[in-house]
């Protein structure tokens, strides 16, 4: 295939090259699953983001990570499935539209459920289609022919089978319990949905009076106005202050009920008075205590946090504005006898920051015990989910081991309905896929699930179950890695694998690569109230998404959270432009070059030798640190090979044989500069697909599209360590002139004389095979090379290994400055003797060390020695 015309704009500008690429892509179905028998198939489906607004920056370096490890996978050789997908997110959505609703002046209620459910699909819509934007706009290759969502017809089908099903084996109940309960949006929250934090409150001190006048009991609380709905005193039954209280009663104070002193080894004797309160609709604790000696629940609240008819006087008050009232109250009666200040850890809900109230409420759960055993009990076989970095499995397995009841009932309108019908006679619960056939006699559960539960379901839902037969579940579950957060192990991972090991028998995915969260330069998490966060739409319309995404991915190990900084994504663009400008010097320089007419055959210089070797040795690295996910480790890599080896290197080498007259060194030379600047852009490609897609589309190749060009692979044939070893030389021997010359202020354009002493014949007849990097880089007036050659008296020196280099500088250098600059070298010298020999001289390190290492131990001491002695005696010969 002919190579087209070079179409590449002078300057990099990544809004240009960006723009229409992915339509282009989109329309090519480069991204779509082939379905393809003879690939092995590779899968990952993407952690939903919420339909509730923007993606933010934590999403552009999920997703990231996703798209660079499904295109690498694409293009060695799988048949790649990144399912694409939105999440209904019931609670933080639904509150967004109430939001919306109430700037009109309008509220849920008075749109009716139907109506209110239409307007946030209406919302979905719209959000959906900027999220796919922003997706796009990243470049993500997402195959849209699958897209889900968690609230479409399939998955609504998945959930109603798995609530069924946990129904029937006695895994989903409903009962009266207490629950975290939101009074602002007025649901109930899951624990993991409650956010504690420490606040300055009070323990108020109170005197309950005995019934039979005897005396009275002290009591404390955080929150005296659950003391309305108090239905007993516990004491530890063996605590002698009390234990002939117990069976005798108190009156409640303000209520004036009479309530029993009841004995529970739950009360700790040491804590407080040794006595308790006990309110069984308002406490968690208490609650079990209550069940434990059939105590009455009393709940003295309304769903919105206000106090009810239970509360007597206190009817219709806030519970803030109760608590006041009620110490006001007490203190008069002598009731509260002391307040004194108390920092407590108090839960606030996650999505509207209220306080959250513990409340009695019928609810309905998932038993977790039989479900979490059996992914406990994964991790311990060969099977289990693969945690990267795999610290992250304790972590796990820690909540895994510790776990509750879920509550699953959420109180809203936005989400999958609960398939449960109740008689209205006879109030019989009936729980199936549809109604009962007198659909007329029965009235469906008014609460939805919790979002979890569908986006649980995710890895198999999205793929035709529960029809075990459809064809993507059969060919494509279960998945391979999953890219998350590790702020979600516990609301989604762990959640995802228990659920698809009870209904598929299989684990979800393979590995679980977890990421950190990405914080401002200060290291603080960005949020609103700082004003600290970035838009990624605004960085890529700044910089490029291929600058974005190579610093997002490349920028932390897995595991860490990642800092923000502007100037680090310049240095990325300026790393696009470096290699822009290197990739269309070459293909100027290509003279019309077909993908047919790419030859190795010709004689290699030592500069192409290296340059494949190194292409081989970073092909390598690239690839074992990929199957890693250690993507930092990756971009170094790639930088190193890009920037160092090939722009400042290998294309300045290069430019001898192309500006020369040898045109059989011409054409091997574009040769291999087409070769190896096509195998850097496919191994750059998952990182930076736009830049890499323009450059390859002007190289001479065959195929469609980088997509789908095959992953490069180490080519023996090209390594050369002979000839990677006399680069190495001649690079620092041209780096030790370049820094003479700096050291001295003799520009490069100059000419100087230069003398080189070889150790030995090998040496030197390397040299001279390579006489004309020398004189192209160094550029010396005469270049004398031997391996006896007299050092003049006035001259700069340098020493690398098996070679001097001697630069008489005829008056140019101040002598006692050189004798200086010489000591400073000797004393580095000294210090790396002195390090090698006490490493050598260890026992400890003798013993245990590998051979080869102490192998490389001496040879390094040989060559320190050897450099020590010649900055030596050039130093006495300077003096004199």
């Amino acid at each position: 295939m002919e190579t087209k015309e070079i179409t590449m704009p002078t300057k990099y500008d990544p809004q240009t090259i960006e723009k229409g690429r992915y339509d282009w892509w989109l329309q090519g179905k480069f991204f779509e699953a082939k379905d393809d028998e003879g690939k092995q198939p590779y899968t990952v489906v993407i952690p939903p983001p919420n339909v509730t607004g923007k993606l933010h920056l934590g999403h552009a370096w999920d997703t990231t990570l996703q798209d660079i490890i499904t295109r690498m996978k694409r293009m060695q050789g799988y048949d790649v499935l990144w399912l694409p997908g939105m999440d209904h997110a019931g609670i933080a959505t639904q509150a967004k539209v109430e939001q919306k609703l109430k700037s009109e002046g309008k509220s849920r209620y008075d749109l009716g459920r139907e109506k209110f459910v239409e307007e946030t699909w209406k919302w979905k819509e719209e959000y959906a289609s900027h999220i796919r934007e922003q997706w796009a706009k990243l470049g993500l290759g997402l195959d849209y022919s699958r897209e889900r969502f968690t609230l479409d017809e399939g998955l609504s089908k998945a959930v109603r089978e798995v609530f069924v099903t946990l129904y029937n084996k006695g895994l989903i109940y409903r009962g009266e319990y207490i629950i975290n309960w939101d009074p602002s949006t007025k649901t109930a929250l899951s624990d993991i949905e409650v956010i504690y934090k420490d606040i300055q409150g009070a323990f108020y001190h109170m005197k309950y009076p005995l019934a039979d006048g005897s005396g009275y009991i002290e009591v404390a609380t955080t929150r005296p106005e659950t003391m309305l709905g108090d239905t007993a005193v516990a004491v530890h039954p063996e605590d002698d202050r009390y234990k002939h209280l117990i069976g005798k009663t108190v009156i409640l104070p303000i209520v004036g009920r009479e309530i029993p002193i009841v004995g529970d080894d739950y009360v700790d004797m040491e804590f407080g008075s040794g006595a308790v309160k006990i309110t069984p609709a308002h406490d968690p604790n208490d609650f079990e205590l209550g069940n434990r000696h059939n105590l009455e629940r009393i709940l003295v609240m309304n769903e919105d946090g206000s106090m009810n008819e239970k509360a007597g006087k206190y009817q219709g008050l806030d519970r803030f504005e109760c608590r006041k009232q009620i110490v006001k109250d007490l203190q008069e009666q002598g009731v509260l006898f002391k307040i004194e200040d108390h920092l407590h850890s108090v839960g606030h809900s996650e999505r509207s920051g209220a306080v959250v109230e513990p409340y009695l409420s019928t609810q309905w759960f998932v038993k977790m015990q039989p479900l979490a055993d059996q992914a406990i009990a994964l991790q311990s076989k060969e099977e289990k989910v693969h945690f990267v970095p795999d610290r992250f499995e304790k972590t796990y397995l820690h909540w895994m081991e510790n776990i509750r009841d879920w509550c699953i009932s959420r109180q809203l309108w936005w989400g999958h309905r609960i398939p449960a019908w109740y008689h209205k006679e006879t109030g019989e619960v009936f729980v199936g896929h549809e109604a009962p056939a007198d659909s007329e006699n029965w009235e469906q559960d008014k609460d939805v699930l919790d979002t979890w539960f569908s986006s649980a379901l995710w890895p198999f839902s999205t793929m035709g179950w529960p029809d075990k037969e459809a064809a993507d579940f059969k060919r494509y579950f279960s998945t391979d890695v999953l890219v998350t957060g590790y702020d979600i192990i516990f609301f989604w991972v762990s959640r995802m694998i228990f659920q698809s090991l009870e209904f598929t028998g299989e684990r979800p995915f393979k590995d679980v690569l977890i990421h950190g969260l990405v914080r401002d330069e200060q290291g603080r998490k960005m949020s609103k109230s700082l004003g600290n966060g970035v838009d990624p739409m605004e960085v890529i319309d700044k910089y490029g998404a291929d600058a974005l995404r190579y610093f997002l991915s490349t920028g932390s190990s897995p595991g860490q959270d990642l800092r923000y900084s502007t100037e680090k994504v310049e240095a990325t663009w300026n790393f696009a432009n470096k290699i822009w400008n290197a990739s269309r010097f070459a293909l100027m320089n290509m003279n019309g070059l077909s993908y047919d007419e790419i030859d190795f055959s010709g004689e290699k210089s030592v500069a192409d030798k290296w340059i494949l070797t190194r292409l081989n040795e970073t092909i390598e690295h690239v690839t074992k640190l990929s199957e890693r996910y250690e993507f930092g480790e990756v971009g170094r890599a790639l930088y190193n090979f890009i920037w160092d080896d090939f722009c400042d290197w290998y294309i300045e080498m290069a430019k001898l044989p192309l500006y020369g007259e040898d045109e059989a060194a011409k054409k091997t030379t574009r040769s291999i500069l087409a070769y190896v600047l096509d195998q850097t852009m496919r191994l750059l490609h998952p990182f930076m697909p736009f830049i890499t897609e323009e450059i390859w589309q002007n190289l001479p190749h065959s195929g469609e599209s980088i997509t789908e060009a095959k992953w490069p692979e180490v080519k023996s044939e090209y390594t050369d360590e002979e000839a990677a070893q006399e680069m190495k030389l001649l690079m620092e021997m041209i780096r030790s002139v370049r820094n003479i010359r700096a050291e001295v202020n003799t520009p490069m354009s100059k000419k100087i004389n230069m003398l080189v002493k070889a150790k030995d014949e090998k040496i030197l007849s390397a040299l001279e095979k390579n006489r004309s990097y020398i004189e192209k880089f160094c550029n010396p007036e005469e270049l004398q090379m031997g391996q006896n050659i007299e050092t003049p008296e006035k001259a700069m020196t340098a020493v690398i290994t098996g070679v001097e280099i001697i630069l008489p500088l005829q008056g140019l250098i101040n002598i006692d400055e050189e004798i200086t600059r010489l000591e400073k070298e000797l004393d580095k010298l000294n210090k790396e003797v002195e390090r090698v020999q006490k490493k050598l001289s260890n026992e400890g390190f003798m013993k245990k060390a590998p051979e080869s290492v102490v192998a490389e131990e001496r040879a390094k001491e040989q060559d320190y020695l050897e450099k020590r002695n010649i900055v030596e005696a050039r130093i006495k010969e300077l003096r004199g």
